[in-house]
């Protein structure tokens, strides 16, 4: 298990569900004529061009693993407080997982506000179940994309006429660009969120990556996270779930130079957790194309992916979220692909039924796991 107790200081952590206008109709950041599924998706974008002059991106061309930096890690070695050991050491020819992946998925559109409180809340008491449970990790990776590419959702009508929805805090969205190409890309780990409800500062993540790792100041770990998930609700109302998910996984995003070099590796488990009230009918692809295009980043194990999915429930029994609410057909196919999976309702008062399951899962995918190769 996690024997490093960073997250136990973590604070409850809130959005406000504050309403900015959407934003729809707009193209993918990749483009017309992308196809889900292929090795094409997201090869010429995802690359932080970022100059240097803000001190805002990535820190293009490191191949270097951001965990190698000298940071606190999560020494798990050895059995733990109840003399269980790890995965590797239990038998059964699986090495266990030493790395794990966590990649959140968060739909910013307007109706968006008390569900990102309720996954911002349930942060803390997740990651310590996991601390608690899961054995042998030595290393973690967190990173947040939105279901949009826009650093801000204020285009050229609201700046014209409704200006003052497009001030916040001391940025004004409508005078001051994107901080580098990365903060416009669709599927970019989340640095500096901007926008209703939003943290609007750069995030200042430990090596100028786009996600958190064990390298992060010790104390400075529960707020990271905060700032880098309060993503608001200014985001475009023509979500795409899917596809932000797989941008974020393709080759050239996670590799040398891109906008989330090093995220991904084959030696981690990798664990979703998808947010969003809606269905995903903006994505190019299938439900079966966007599970081949995840699987493929993974080496086509599926037993190496965890996939949490917080959505609509319209087809429960006694359905939590109202009459009328969206049915994510395409998204619950989606998930439901995936061999270690969890659904539950985006609806609920809270999440801590859901993400307890979850740990449980995580455990024993990790027990389970062989790294790539």
């Amino acid at each position: 298990m996690f024997k490093t107790p960073w997250i136990a200081l973590a604070a409850p952590l809130l959005l406000s569900s504050l309403a900015c206008g959407d934003s729809d109709g707009r193209t993918s950041a990749y483009g017309s004529g992308v196809t889900l599924g292929s090795d094409e998706f997201g090869s010429n974008d995802g690359v932080d061009s970022n100059d240097g002059n803000d001190g805002i991106g990535t820190s293009g061309g490191d191949d270097s693993d951001p965990t190698d930096s000298g940071g606190i890690k999560l020494d798990t070695l050895g059995g733990d407080e109840d003399g269980r050991t790890s995965a590797g050491n239990e038998g059964g020819g699986a090495q266990g997982c030493q790395a794990i992946d966590f990649l959140f998925v968060i739909d910013n559109s307007g109706s968006m506000g008390n569900k990102q409180a309720n996954l911002l809340a349930s942060f803390q008491p997740f990651m310590t179940k996991i601390q608690q449970t899961v054995v042998d990790v030595d290393s973690y990776h967190i990173m947040v994309v939105k279901t949009d590419e826009f650093w801000s959702g204020c285009d050229p009508i609201q700046c014209g006429f409704f200006p003052q929805l497009c001030q916040f805090g001391d940025i004004n969205a409508c005078t001051q660009s994107a901080p580098s190409v990365c903060d416009d890309t669709l599927g970019a780990g989340v640095n500096y969120p901007i926008g209703t409800g939003a943290s609007n500062q750069y995030c200042e993540l430990v090596g100028g990556q786009r996600y958190i790792t064990p390298a992060e100041p010790f104390l400075a770990l529960p707020g990271r996270f905060s700032c880098i998930a309060n993503v608001g609700t200014s985001g475009s109302g023509a979500e795409r779930q899917a596809e932000s998910l797989i941008a974020a996984l393709q080759p050239a995003i996670n590799g040398p130079g891109g906008c989330n070099s090093g995220f991904l590796r084959d030696d981690a488990v990798l664990v979703v957790t998808l947010i969003t009230d809606e269905e995903d009918s903006y994505s190019p692809g299938t439900a079966n194309s966007w599970y081949e295009a995840v699987l493929a980043r993974k080496g086509g194990d599926p037993t190496s992916i965890v996939m949490l999915g917080l959505i609509n429930d319209t087809d429960a029994a006694v359905p939590i979220c109202p009459a009328g609410s969206d049915d994510p057909v395409k998204l619950r196919e989606f998930i439901q692909k995936f061999p270690n999976t969890i659904s539950g309702s985006v609806c609920a008062d809270n999440y801590a039924s859901f993400f307890e399951q979850a740990v449980d899962l995580i455990d024993t995918t990790c027990d389970m796991f062989e790294p790539i190769g």
